[in-house]
């Protein structure tokens, strides 16, 4: 008679599965040898294998509902690449205060930023060699890392980015800010739309040296978007409003395929972050009140 298999020591990670069913095994009086017994000695591992990665998918699915951002805070990004390995604090970065100023495609496309937090690897170096933040954080866009008072003395900026767990005061403190734009009911609890239509606040697309002088573009008529799901209006979705803030390129082709329906995606995609969800959710106007989106009137 042949010898059978020797089970495996390890499988999927759980290196002690494989010796507690020969023990098992062994006490049941299954020999080894028989082609037939190591057939139910590796039905034993993987029933046992599969209670366990069932269990550990329900604790890793499992959701809780998580505390709602403060206005002041949603869209902040906390960027910590390298500063704790120079013992300095993590940047925690304003998104309201860039947006009041300039627009998406400004930084995320003219600067390379990348959509997601961390994907962009910003160094010091390259800060002060005109890269990312560095490109507008030059003394005369806006501030600089450091400058010189008139006694000589060299004045240190760090704090003003590098503010994770401190108290710093913004040119614009927010609530002061946006006391007087319309309101909105989520996220920051600002129409940035609307702002931006009534001139209450001024984007800025173009740095010089960098940007490119792309003059004016006709935006693509609007888009209806037909909806599956029972009852939900579909999208009406205007090319007009979104090109403003991030003209073409930001959006296509790299999150949105230039040829309709290319690519098909529902609300679990943009929950995870893809698609629309690359802004809306974390910067732009949360997933909160399906209408802004599902309505056959543009807003």
């Amino acid at each position: 008679m042949s010898r059978g298999r020797s089970l495996p020591t390890s499988v999927g990670g759980f290196p002690h599965f494989a010796s507690l069913i020969r023990r098992v095994t062994k006490q049941w009086g299954i020999i080894e040898t028989d082609r037939r017994n190591e057939m139910m000695r590796n039905g034993l591992l993987l029933v046992a294998l599969a209670v366990v990665l069932l269990s550990q998918a329900d604790a890793d699915t499992f959701g809780t509902k998580k505390r709602t951002p403060k206005p002041s805070e949603y869209g902040n990004v906390v960027i910590d690449n390298h500063a704790a390995r120079v013992d300095s604090d993590p940047i925690v970065f304003p998104h309201w205060l860039h947006r009041a100023k300039y627009t998406c495609r400004l930084c995320h496309v003219d600067l390379g930023f990348a959509m997601t937090a961390g994907e962009t690897g910003i160094t010091d170096e390259d800060n002060r060699n005109g890269l990312y933040c560095g490109a507008c954080h030059d003394g005369t866009e806006a501030f600089s890392q450091e400058e010189t008072a008139e006694n000589g003395d060299v004045i240190l900026h760090c704090a003003r980015c590098h503010s994770g767990g401190k108290e710093v005061e913004f040119e614009s403190e927010f609530y002061d800010f946006v006391e007087d734009l319309p309101r909105a009911r989520f996220g920051n609890r600002v129409d940035w739309l609307k702002a931006e239509e009534q001139g209450l606040v001024e984007l800025k697309d173009y740095l010089e040296g960098i940007s490119i002088d792309r003059g004016s573009l006709q935006a693509p008529r609007e888009r209806e978007i037909a909806v599956e799901a029972l009852g939900m209006p579909s999208i009406i979705f205007s090319h007009e409003k979104h090109t403003v803030w991030s003209g073409c390129e930001l959006c296509h082709p790299q999150i949105f395929p230039i040829r309709k329906g290319e690519k098909v995606y529902d609300m679990q995609d943009i929950f995870d972050g893809s698609f629309c969800g690359a802004c809306h959710g974390s910067v732009a106007f949360p997933n909160t009140d399906c209408r802004l989106c599902h309505t056959e009137d543009v807003l």
